[in-house]
C-alpha cells in the first residue's frame, strides 16, 4: 500500500483533534478517521480545567495538568481565531466545599467560603479557593477544533470504523476499517475508552452519568463547584451541568434511575437551590480509565504508531499539552516529561 497521508489519527474526539490542529499547524498532512464523533468522551464531559481542585498530589501527573492549563489561553485564542468559533472557556475559579474540617493551607471557614458563594448548604463547614482553576465548554470546544482542523486542511473522515491495526515485527502496516486498508507513514492512537479494543494496553470505559439544569435569569453561580462527590459547573449561557457517576459496568449505555437520583441528591445537598431549576438534559459517556488513572502518551511496542490515551477525567485539561507532546514526539524531539507517562509501566 502507498501511504496516503504523513501521519494518520485514529480517533476523532478532543484528543484526536488536538494533535491534527498541532501537526498540521507543523506542515504535516494528517487524515483523522472518526468512527461517531458524538459517541467521543469530549461530548460528555464537563468542561473543568482543574488540577488544583482535584488536588492531583505533587507528581509529573500535577506537572502535566498545570502546564496544560497555563497552555490554555493562547491555545483558545488560536482555535476561536482560526474556527470563528466561541469555546466558552472562562477563567471563572473553582471553589472546593467540605462538609468536615480539613487542615490544609490556605483553608476557608464557613463565613469565609460563603463570601466566596452565598447559597452553599448549611452542612459546608469551609473549603478551598482555586483562581487560577478554569474551564471551558466541551461540546463548543470540540466543534471548533474539528472547524479549526478543517479549515487547516486535515482531512477527517467520518464514519470509518478501524477494525484492526496491521503489524509486522516492530512497525504499523496499516489499518483495516470498515472501508477497506488505510495506510500512511505515521499513525496516532487516539480513540479514548475503546483503545484497548485495538491495541493490547490497559484502557477500559468508565462510565459517566450527568445531567443539567437552567439556571434563573440572574445565575446565582459564578465559580464552580467541586465537592467531594459531586461537581456543579455554570455556563455563561445560564445552563448549570451537575455530575459524574463512576461506574466500572463496561460500554454499558443509557442513564439509570439510580445514577440520576445519586447526582440530583449530591447536588441539592451542597447547593440547595438546584431542586427548583428545571431539568434540560441527561446523557452518559465512557472515560477512558487506566489502573493507575493516569494517560499512556508516547511511543508504542511498533516504531510508526504513538499512543494518546487513557486521560480519564481530564482529557479537555490535557488537550493542548498532549497534542504539543506528541507532536514533538512524531519528530523525533526529545520530552522528558513522556517518560513518565509510557506504556511499559504496565508490563510485568
Amino acid at each position: 500500500m502507498t501511504a496516503t497521508t504523513d501521519v494518520l489519527i485514529i480517533g476523532g474526539g478532543v484528543i484526536g483533534l488536538a494533535i491534527a490542529v498541532e501537526l498540521k499547524l507543523r506542515s504535516l498532512s494528517v487524515t483523522v478517521l472518526v468512527r461517531d464523533f458524538p459517541a467521543a468522551a469530549s461530548h460528555a464531559a464537563a468542561g473543568m480545567l482543574a488540577p488544583q481542585a482535584e488536588q492531583i498530589p505533587p507528581s509529573a501527573m500535577l506537572d502535566l495538568c498545570l502546564l496544560s492549563r497555563s497552555l490554555y489561553p493562547q491555545w483558545i485564542s488560536k482555535i476561536e481565531q482560526i474556527s470563528g468559533l466561541d469555546t466558552g472557556y472562562w477563567r471563572c475559579g473553582i471553589l472546593a466545599p467540605r462538609y468536615t474540617q480539613e487542615n490544609r493551607d490556605n483553608w476557608l471557614n464557613q463565613a469565609q467560603i460563603r463570601q466566596y458563594q452565598p447559597g452553599l448548604s448549611t452542612e459546608v463547614v469551609g473549603g478551598w479557593w482555586y483562581p487560577e482553576d478554569a474551564q471551558v465548554d466541551n461540546r463548543a470546544l470540540t466543534l471548533a477544533l474539528r472547524a479549526t482542523a478543517q479549515a487547516l486542511g486535515v482531512n477527517i473522515r467520518d464514519g470509518v470504523a478501524v477494525k484492526a491495526i496491521e503489524c509486522e515485527q516492530n512497525r504499523v502496516t496499516g489499518v483495516r476499517t470498515n472501508e477497506g486498508m488505510l495506510s500512511s507513514d505515521r499513525y496516532i492512537l487516539a480513540t479514548g475508552a475503546w483503545s484497548g479494543q485495538l491495541l493490547s494496553i490497559p484502557v477500559y470505559p468508565r462510565k459517566g452519568q450527568m445531567l443539567s439544569v437552567r439556571a434563573p435569569d440572574d445565575i446565582p453561580l459564578q465559580q464552580v463547584l467541586f465537592g467531594s462527590d459531586i461537581y456543579i459547573v455554570p455556563r455563561q449561557d445560564g445552563r448549570i451541568v451537575i455530575g459524574a457517576t463512576s461506574e466500572d459496568v463496561g460500554f454499558t449505555p443509557h442513564n439509570t434511575p439510580a445514577g440520576m437520583q445519586a447526582l440530583l441528591q449530591r447536588a441539592i445537598r451542597l447547593y440547595p437551590q438546584l431542586q427548583h431549576y428545571p431539568i434540560i438534559e441527561f446523557w452518559w459517556g465512557f472515560r477512558p480509565a487506566t489502573p493507575d488513572e493516569l494517560p499512556i502518551l508516547g511511543a508504542s511496542p511498533y516504531y510508526n504508531l504513538t499512543l494518546a490515551t487513557g486521560h480519564y477525567r481530564n482529557g479537555i485539561l490535557l488537550a493542548p499539552v498532549t497534542a504539543n507532546l506528541i507532536a514533538d514526539a512524531i519528530a523525533n524531539q526529545d520530552r522528558p516529561l513522556l517518560k513518565h507517562f509510557h506504556y511499559s509501566r504496565f508490563l510485568t
